[in-house]
């Protein structure tokens, strides 16, 4: 399947996603010549009623203050989303939503279920909740954009694909076909000496499998030499110049909690470069 429809979801509280995600998002859609959506959320912060009772603080004015922050931002992100599209001359919409803060991640979980990809762009400043929820929820790809300046536009020309026989890794290669058969270059890297790869095939057998795909690919093979395997995966990407990574996710959602494995919570936390997801 292609990308043809692709959705970027859009922070506007505590802090708006800068201005450089969209344009990120815009080249995207126009490498896969695909419609992009843009859904943003007026979110409306919640006191729990005991923290109301006997506060001599101006509750009730202070959130209506944060609710106008999130309006104006979403606003504000909504049009520089516009402007960005108009300009690559790509197909878009735009949707402001409104909803409490806890909602946001099931709204946006909802949109995601309905388009090819969904590009979620990451913080540093606080926790990765919404990208966890979609990952995690959503039953598509997810393509997360770390919101720290790269210095360089996003483009597809080394693609990356951590490879560890596993059932998420053969299914993060299915998802992002369409990325692989549009990169320059695509290298194939399996940790080793981290854990038992319970397979009887080498990776040389995925190489096949991509090659009747028209995909030519790189095998290599990494020594963990006791480094954690995101701190592995980390280098590897730096040294090698990539430009996406794909990798299977791992863990699963607790209520409200996500319990994530080694790799997907470290590189989660800090993406170095957009990485494409898949659960």
């Amino acid at each position: 399947m292609a990308f043809k429809d692709i959705l970027l979801t859009l922070t506007s509280y505590p802090d708006p996603t800068p201005a450089s995600v969209a344009e990120d998002a815009v080249a995207i859609a126009a490498a896969f010549g695909a419609h992009l959506s843009a859904v943003a959320c007026e979110v409306h912060v919640e006191v729990p009623g005991h923290f109301l009772s006997g506060s001599t603080a101006n509750i009730p004015g202070i959130i209506a203050g944060e609710t106008d922050k999130s309006r104006n931002n979403a606003r504000a992100m909504l049009a520089t989303f516009d402007a960005a599209a108009d300009k690559a001359g790509i197909p878009h919409e735009s949707t402001l939503e409104k909803c409490s803060t806890y909602a946001v991640p099931d709204l946006l979980v909802d949109y995601a279920r309905l388009r090819d990809l969904t590009i979620v762009p990451v913080p540093e400043s606080y926790d990765q909740w919404y990208a966890e929820a979609i990952i995690f929820g959503s039953g598509r790809p997810t393509l997360v954009l770390p919101e720290t300046s790269r210095g360089r536009p996003f483009q597809l020309g080394t693609v990356a694909v951590a490879w560890d026989f596993s059932r998420a890794a053969a299914r993060a290669v299915s998802d992002a076909m369409p990325l692989l058969e549009k990169a320059r270059k695509v290298r194939i890297v399996t940790v080793i000496n981290e854990k038992n790869l319970d397979s009887r095939h080498s990776a040389e057998a995925l190489a096949r499998n991509l090659a009747r795909h028209g995909i030519d690919v790189i095998l290599d093979k990494v020594d963990a030499d006791g480094r954690r395997i995101g701190e592995v995966l980390e280098a590897y990407t730096v040294s090698h110049k990539a430009d996406v990574l794909v990798m299977g996710a791992y863990g699963h959602p607790r209520w409200r909690q996500f319990i994530l494995g080694g790799a997907t919570k470290s590189l989660l936390s800090r993406p170095p470069l957009p990485i494409l997801f898949s659960h």
